[in-house]
């Protein structure tokens, strides 16, 4: 009895292992953002009035509720997007929304962060896009040639990894992993 709930457990942990991990439910493996470095996240998105906040590979949604949140709290109307493809991981996100005290401004999509087209998302041409992405390396430059397609004024937060196609703003490591900004012109 112990030795077959003990092998149901590992059963059930190895498909949840898979469903999160999955090359193909995602390219880009499900590895959370460090919880130590999520001040430093937020800080970094420079929340104000008049934007749009996109967490591309949103996960579990750590830093587009923990985003959310501060943005209520400051009374923002910022506007967050969350594009996750694992469906999984996007029901455990409506979930979340629905019980978020700033739901009104978080939309979730079960999508493809390659194929979006971002700007059905942008209300007006002022409105400023802000890219949270923690995405592998080899699909930063694919990424970021989507992003370009957006006519509005753009920064990319990158956590972890640097975009070597772009000039960074700026560069901190005050937390466990670099944090890196940059500027996409109009």
């Amino acid at each position: 009895m112990i030795i077959a709930f003990g092998l149901i457990i590992l059963a059930l942990t190895i498909g949840l292992i898979f469903l999160f991990t999955s090359p193909s439910l995602s390219p880009v493996p499900y590895f959370p953002t460090n919880k130590k470095d999520l001040a430093l996240v937020i800080e970094k998105l420079q929340m104000n009035n008049n934007q749009i906040i996109y967490d591309l590979g949103a996960g579990d949604g750590m830093v587009l509720f923990e985003a959310a949140k501060w943005a209520k709290r400051a009374k923002l109307d910022t506007r967050f997007i969350g594009v996750e493809i694992n469906p999984i991981l996007v029901l455990i996100l409506l979930v979340r929304c629905f019980f978020h005290p700033n739901k009104k401004n978080i939309h979730i999509v079960l999508g493809d962060m390659f194929k979006i087209d971002y700007r059905q998302f942008v209300k007006n041409e002022n409105m400023e896009s802000v890219f949270y992405m923690y995405i592998s390396p080899w699909y930063l430059e694919k990424t970021v040639n989507q992003i370009r397609k957006l006519d509005t004024p753009v920064r990319i937060v990158s956590y972890m990894y640097a975009v070597k196609s772009l000039q960074h703003l700026e560069e901190k490591k005050m937390g466990l992993h670099q944090i890196t900004s940059y500027h996409l012109p109009k």
